[in-house]
């Protein structure tokens, strides 16, 4: 078993199913303040770490039936769409669920993830770096045509709202991207989630992930981390939920992260008190470092996905109580212990994925796996087997004192667990000299 369940005192209800929240539930199950932990709906990881309820995360008088029931008193977001959809503000207005603490920011603080022209206006208001950009609906497409072509390719076009992960096109011709935004806004092609549709600059440099957990005043820097989007290797093909990921990273020195603290991190946290949005949670920069300077690519209101795989094993503090102190905001007497040792995950996936994959494959030899972390993503029982359930199937975690060696021990491995049209990507890690 992944997990070991230690002694008393909270019930805790972790909402997900993927392996950012089999990740999470690992290590909250570590913690000496845990009474008993469910997941919902869970995956054939997390009944090892807890106990799984297959509910509808989004149906929130669902959630308080069981909230109650099972004398819940502390809540944990994985995801983004209930955060956006509002369930912290859910819990905060029902007199029943008030005193539970929900950890995730409220629906308007959320927006800075569920509204890219929010966040860009966010941005904008305090001096944040970004890349430049302008925001055009049906009614103002031609102005959205014309603004492509003050711009060199290859361009950038987002849909506003939350358009699972796959709301980002970057065409490499002005001529393509004007038909791109055609299609995002007039064939509405990610339905209403790009109703509005951003223009931005092409910012050249390298992306990473960092982190934030927050009480709302002040906050602890996670490690940060770098995934890699593209099915094919040498970053080749279609764009997924993310193919693997490696923490630290190399090029995030001292000099670097000062930075990102001082031009981003500080400035996106008192700007939301600022702004009066109640946020207690994670916060994700996607940052782009463009000739030793950070850039503001996006914010998420949650972890990401597969960086949680590598920064959360390398989080040595009770998780479990960092985010009691997030909920009572008392951060600020708490420290945060980071394993000095590199961690990389690499994601194995469906054959197909992105596109079009089966379901129902049996997973076997995950009992052969000692020498690494097996997160499940997309997977579920069927009977007493683990079968896959999703286009991202497992990630394989290995913390090692070198990023070398921690690659070769998720790859080393991979190699004992199979299904039938298993892929994954053989170069993780390999741009960054790994």
């Amino acid at each position: 078993m992944l997990c070991t369940k230690i002694n008393d005192s909270m019930n805790v209800l972790l909402l997900g199913s993927g392996g950012r929240e089999n990740a999470i539930a690992w290590k909250i199950a570590q913690s000496p303040l845990l009474t008993k932990l469910y997941i919902a709906p869970g995956n054939a990881g997390t009944k090892d770490c807890g106990t799984n309820l297959d509910i509808d995360i989004l149906n929130f008088a669902l959630l308080k039936k069981h909230v109650l029931e099972k004398k819940i008193n502390f809540v944990i977001v994985g995801p983004e769409e209930p955060l956006v959809k509002g369930i912290y503000d859910y819990f905060l207005a029902d007199k029943e669920l008030s005193h539970i603490p929900v950890i995730g920011p409220s629906a308007k603080a959320a927006a800075l993830e569920g509204s890219k022209d929010f966040a860009k206006k966010f941005m904008a208001k305090y001096n944040i770096p970004t890349a430049r950009y302008n925001t055009f609906t049906k009614e103002t497409i031609n102005e959205g045509v014309a603004f492509l072509r003050t711009l060199r390719p290859p361009h950038v076009l987002k849909a506003d709202g939350l358009a699972a992960g796959k709301g980002v096109i970057i065409p490499l011709t002005t001529t393509g991207a004007e038909n791109e935004l055609k299609e995002m806004l007039l064939e509405e092609k990610f339905g209403a989630a790009s109703s509005k549709v951003l223009v931005e600059e092409f910012l050249i440099g390298t992306e990473l992930s960092v982190f934030v957990l927050t009480d709302g005043n002040t906050f602890h820097i996670l490690p940060e981390a770098k995934d890699y989007k593209r099915i094919g290797e040498n970053d080749t093909g279609l764009n997924t939920g993310g193919m693997g990921a490696i923490s630290p990273v190399p090029f995030a020195d001292a000099k670097f992260m000062d930075k990102v603290k001082e031009r981003i991190i500080v400035p996106t946290v008192e700007g939301l008190k600022k702004e009066k949005l109640e946020y207690k949670g994670f916060i994700f920069f996607g940052l782009i470092n463009c000739q030793g300077n950070p850039y503001v690519i996006e914010y998420n209101a949650r972890m990401g996905d597969p960086e949680t795989e590598v920064v959360i094993p390398r989080i040595k503090s009770d998780l479990l109580l960092l985010l009691h102190a997030v909920a009572t905001k008392s951060l600020h007497k708490t420290h945060i212990e980071i394993d000095k040792n590199p961690a990389a995950t690499v994601m194995m996936v469906s054959g197909g994925y992105p596109e079009e994959y089966e379901k129902g494959k049996e997973i076997t030899g995950l009992d052969k796996v000692k020498d690494s972390m097996v997160f499940h993503a997309g997977t579920k029982m069927n009977g007493d087997k683990v079968v896959t359930n999703g286009g991202r199937v497992l990630a394989v975690t290995s913390i090692k004192p070198t990023l070398k060696e921690a690659i070769v021990a998720s790859y080393e491995s991979i190699a004992k667990i199979n299904y039938e049209k298993k892929y994954y990507r053989r170069d993780i890690g390999k741009d960054v000299g790994a």
